[in-house]
């Protein structure tokens, strides 16, 4: 796979004639893993290299900020997921206000020119340009050949990112994990953090989130690995007679995750963050690239009235997914 990064500026980039399909591609769900599907299909009967076009910001987030809706996927991990897709090219686009000013015709002459795009697949109500001035029909015109692909649904239901945000948010991961057609994961480097955990003897992770906010909120049970080397040697390598509680998949630990503001500790600047505390774990693990999976949500983040109350609290929630852990000797992943 190679990435690109395109802007309407930016010369021809000499490509061989494309497929090409056009999205936020966020969470890399069932519906866009059919149109993945479709457009290997498409390019294998013409002859041609697959690409995939994704924005970043999500268009959302440049018009609304922090009150667009929360990110399933990082762009790091989007990438990831397209990659394992097959996908021969994936372009990024800056959306900016260059970007969304322009006119239909000339992100057309973009997907022509600089792209070669020859074939698209798209949504069903594909919109693109300035007002939304453009659609398949238009593409058409243009000499494009277009397939729309139909919505994917799953029990009855489109398969969309809003409904994944929703299931997520509800704390529904099986559902969201048949959605995506995987488990749930966030990827990010272990990073500083205040270490607050410490000082309640619940030291914590401090997993970089990669996106403005998330789609969870509150305490889960989780499965982590690292991305570079077994999390498990590198823990015994640390400190020898601290393991860890052993996770799901090879090399992988056990440990209880939190996604949320910390209402119960003060603070100037409330921030989004997702820690991990592994039981009978101690090791320097900052700048390892960690893959935190979700398994099991236990409840939503709690205000507590104080530290110590918060301590308690947090050593009830390490109590019971000990419990689910050891009640749960195996999870399909």
């Amino acid at each position: 796979m190679k990435l690109l990064r395109l802007n309407a500026l930016a010369p021809d980039l000499q490509l061989p004639e494309t497929a090409v399909t056009i999205g936020n591609f966020d969470g890399v769900h069932l519906g866009h893993q059919a149109m993945i599907s479709q457009l290997k299909s498409i390019a294998a009967t013409q002859g041609l290299k697959t690409l995939v076009i994704i924005f970043e910001p999500q268009p959302l987030e440049y018009f609304k900020g922090y009150d667009a809706p929360p990110r399933i996927s990082s762009l790091r991990e989007k990438v990831e997921y397209l990659t394992e897709l097959g996908v021969d090219y994936i372009a990024i686009a800056k959306f900016n206000d260059q970007f969304r000013n322009l006119n239909a015709g000339t992100f057309a002459d973009i997907l022509k020119q600089k792209l070669n795009a020859q074939s698209l697949v798209l949504g069903d109500d594909f919109h693109f340009g300035k007002d939304r001035q453009g659609n398949s029909e238009f593409l058409r015109q243009h000499g494009f050949h277009v397939i729309n692909l139909n919505t994917v649904e799953f029990e009855g239901e489109r398969v969309s990112s809003t409904r994944i945000r929703q299931v997520l948010q509800a704390g529904n991961l099986l559902l969201a994990s048949k959605l995506l057609g995987r488990r749930y994961s966030i990827i990010g480097r272990v990073q500083y953090g205040d270490q607050i955990g410490r000082t309640l003897n619940f030291p914590t992770i401090n997993v970089r989130l990669g996106r403005h906010r998330p789609c969870l909120h509150g305490i889960y049970g989780v499965d982590v690995i690292c991305e570079t080397t077994s999390l498990t040697e590198k823990v015994i390598e640390e400190n020898s007679d601290k393991s860890g509680i052993s996770g799901y998949q090879t090399g992988s630990l056990f440990g209880a995750g939190h996604v949320g503001t910390r209402p119960a500790i003060q603070q100037q600047h409330p921030e989004w963050r997702l820690e991990v505390h592994f039981p009978d774990v101690s090791a320097n693990l900052y700048g390892l690239l960690m893959r935190v999976t979700f398994l099991d949500c236990l409840h939503g983040e709690m205000d507590y009235p104080s530290l110590e109350a918060l301590q308690q609290g947090i050593d009830d929630d390490v109590v019971q997914l000990r419990e689910f852990r050891k009640n749960t000797p195996i999870f399909p992943f």
